[in-house]
């Protein structure tokens, strides 16, 4: 028995959205943090770099993690019947 709504399009469209607001706001601070810290401590711009590169990674594998689930269950709907 189904009903005349199937919610699961905006399941998919919130989880892959707020994935991708929160990483944007995410690496947005964290580049105002880089540069801020460059510009206080300048001989350490290679050191701020190299950790942001890896925050700004690890922040966007969760977005992308994200939407592999949210088109996961867009095309298989492991919920329906």
């Amino acid at each position: 028995m189904t009903s005349g709504f199937d919610i699961l399009p905006l399941a998919v469209a919130l989880l892959i959205g707020i994935a991708a607001v929160g990483s944007c706001i995410g690496i947005g601070i964290v580049g105002s943090k880089l540069l801020e810290g460059t510009a206080r401590q300048p001989e350490l711009k290679d050191t701020l770099q190299t950790q942001f590169f890896l925050i700004a990674g690890v922040t966007d594998g969760a977005f992308i993690i994200a939407t592999g689930i949210g088109l996961w269950f867009a095309t298989a709907n492991p919920f329906g019947g």
